[in-house]
Order: C-alpha cells, then structure tokens, then sequence
C-alpha cells in the first residue's frame, strides 16, 4: 500500500485522455417542447404536495449550497458543496449534455440520441394523493407520442436513444391500475430507449444505474486531489456508523436491529438517527460521521438502494451491504469490479440469526482497511457530479462514465447481426 502523500503528486489514479474524445461516437439532444422539461422547471412550487422544490433543482439541479460545513471540511472546499436532492439527476444530466464535448447539432452523425425529458420530475406531483392513473400516465405517453413522430427515431426503433429518470426504476413500472406509480417503462415505445436511473431493474438491458447525486461537486481536479487527500489522511475514531431511521409499522424491521447493534457497540459505532433528525438533504451530521468511521452500515433503503452509499463513499468511508442488488448488481460502471476490495457484505439473514456486525469488521486488519479505503478513494471520481458544465478536464465524473457506456453500447448495437440491422 502506498503511503499517503500530498494530493497533487497521487494524478495516476486517472487515465490520460485518449486523442480522439468522441471515438465511440456523437449525441444529438432533442429540442423538446417545455412542457416536457423547461415547465416543470418553471412550476417548481407545484411538483410536491408537501413543499416547494424550487431550492432543490436551483443552480443547475445542485441546489442550494451547503452551510455548517465550517470546521468539517477544508474551508477553500466548502464552496463545491451543495444541499444536492436525491432526485436532481435529470436536471444535472441536461445541463452537462448541452455542453458535451462530443454534442452535435447534426443528427445525420449522432451515434445516440439523447432525450431530455424530465421523467421523475413528470411523475413525482401524481404518486401521491388523489390523482388517477391517467394523471401519473399522462406526460410519458405524450412524449413517446411525441418522439416517435421524429425521423431518427424510426431508423431504429429507439436502440440508439436514451434518456433520465430521475427516480427508482420501480416508480416507472406499474403493472396494475391499483399500484404505485406509472407504467412509463412499460409502454411500448420505451421498450429500446437506454434509461439512466438512480436504481435499475438489474434483469433489464436497458435499465442503468447511475449513482445518486451527493453534495460534493468539485469545481476542477484540483479540488478532487484536495478531497481524497483530505479522507485519506482523515483520522476516524469510531469502528462503524449507520445513518437511518427504523420503520416502526414493519414487522421485523432490518433497520432496527442495525440501530440496536450500533448502539450496543461500545462506543465503537456511532448513530444518526434519523427519525429525529432530518437526514434527506442540509444537515452535517452524516457527513461528519462518515468522515470519522471505517465502515457504514448500508442496508437497503424504501428500495434496494439508497443515496446514503454514495455520501459514505465520498467521505472514504468504507460501505458495508447485505443485500447484493443495493450496489453489485446496480452500478457496475462506476464501482469496481470486485466488491471484496472496497466493501464488506453481510448477508441479512445471519444479521437476523444474532451474527455480530462489530465481530466481523473488527477481524479486518488496519492495513486491510487502509487497503479498501483507498479502493474507495480512488473511484470517488466516478460516483461525483462535477460543478462546471464542462466536467472535470480529464478526469472522468459519474456523469462522463454514463456518457461513455451509453456510446460505447450504441456503438456496439451497429455490429453486423446486433440489433434492427
């Protein structure tokens, strides 16, 4: 294991840029009509029932900017940190797209075709109180009504298209009138369409995961070098953390043991509650925690995944999971191939039948843990949204890795044989 040395000396963790950046292709991006993005946008105030969520997608889909973050992180740090919503991704992804290096304005020459409909945004205003299912159906059946009357898309029946749903797959796949959310992914037309979302369908092709937006946004590499530098060199005092709350109404509820295992630990677990804390978005007391623990607990959230991952990553905190579909099976284009060499799993089950958590991460040896800390260090790159539209030079950000794999498998779909060909 290298030893810690200062952030501007550690570049090799970064490939160097190849010579042609758009070898694996070009994006054209739809003009759409607002109403399938700009609108919403517009209507802020009108997208949840409970609150307004202007804040939350201002500046470009980071949101607000973070505060009380002094004595946390290093002070010249604080401006890339932002109270980011779970749910910015469409608008994160829009804004960056426009600005791609390998956008053209000629469609002829486009390898993929990039629609930028604001999906979860769309859908987010209906999944609660007394809307129908005309009304959560509504805005995806009018822009595949839409799309399908444009010319490229009927060379190849929506292969070479893709699109952002910034919401869990789930809440895009009703299979009954009676159950939550849209049958979006189910209508015919998207049956082609590559959709980036926060959680995946791990048995769909066109399902990719991408990670949940987190609050650190780097302005340039130097403000990545400064980070890692700043969670490798980190002293952490406590074993392992766990930020959540447990579901009182479920019986047998996982997360309640977790909190009890933590909070019998001796001291060496540290708990955010979040039942009496508010955990979601503009508080620094889980990134704080993060910061100063060698593992933290992930189960799985409402669904299989939660943001929580990527805000344990990013602080170099080490993830430890118990269900495979909360990370493995979802973002393997961002997260390294083998899961032992940046995380622990446990499966739920012998946390059920009384196996320690504490036992098991105390067996792993300082250099062991320095060991995955590092795996963990270096793919905080991939897991993180650049602040500048242009990205990050030559460093590759979580959004220029989904860029990549979307044109890499567009260009795999023109092999002789592959797709409509």
């Amino acid at each position: 294991m290298a030893r810690a040395v200062p952030f501007y000396n550690r570049r090799s963790h970064f490939p160097n840029p190849v010579s042609d950046p758009c070898s694996s292709g070009r994006i054209f991006v739809y003009n759409l009509p607002p109403v399938f993005n700009q609108e919403l946008l517009d209507n802020c105030h009108e997208l949840d029932p409970w609150s307004s969520r202007c804040e939350a997608l201002s500046n470009g889909g980071l949101g607000r900017k973070a505060t009380g973050l002094s004595g946390v992180v290093p002070e010249e740090l604080i401006p890339a940190w932002y109270w980011t919503d779970q749910f910015a991704m469409e608008v994160i992804y829009h804004n960056r797209i426009l600005n791609h290096k390998c956008r053209t304005m000629e469609p002829d020459s486009a390898t993929a075709f990039y629609i930028p409909f604001y999906a979860g945004l769309a859908v987010g205003k209906y999944l609660w109180s007394n809307y129908t299912t005309k009304d959560r159906d509504r805005y995806c059946e009018m822009i595949l009504d839409w799309v399908r009357d444009q010319p490229y898309w009927n060379r190849s029946d929506g292969w070479d298209h893709f699109t952002t749903m910034g919401r869990i797959t789930w809440d895009f796949r009703r299979s009954k009138n009676e159950d939550w959310g849209s049958r979006c992914i189910y209508m015919p037309g998207m049956r082609n369409i590559t959709r980036l979302l926060i959680e995946r369908n791990p048995w769909d092709y066109f399902d990719v995961g991408v990670p949940y937006p987190s609050g650190f946004h780097p302005r340039s590499y130097s403000d990545i070098f400064q980070w890692q530098h700043f969670v490798r060199n980190r002293q952490r005092d406590t074993l392992f953390c766990f930020a959540g709350a447990p579901r009182g109404a479920v019986k047998n509820d996982f997360r309640g043991l977790l909190l009890n295992q933590c909070m019998n630990a001796s001291g060496l677990c540290r708990v955010v509650d979040c039942a009496s804390t508010r955990c979601s978005n503009g508080t620094s007391a889980i990134l704080e925690t993060f910061l100063d623990s060698d593992f933290c607990l992930q189960p799985r959230g409402d669904s299989f995944t939660r943001r929580s991952i990527f805000d344990c990553m990013v602080a170099g905190s080490i993830p430890v999971f118990f269900w495979h579909r909360t990370a493995y099976l979802q973002y393997q284009w961002f997260l390294p191939n083998d899961p032992k060499s940046y995380s622990v799993f446990i499966h739920r089950n012998e946390v059920k039948n009384g196996t320690s958590i504490q036992s098991v991460l105390q067996r792993y040896s300082r250099e062991e843990v320095k060991k995955m800390r590092e795996k963990v260090i270096e793919f905080i790159p991939k897991i993180i949204y650049a602040k500048s539209e242009n990205g990050l030079e030559s460093i590759k950000d979580a959004f220029d890795v989904a860029i990549d794999g979307v044109l890499k498998r567009n260009k795999e779909h023109e092999q002789p044989g592959y797709k409509w060909k």
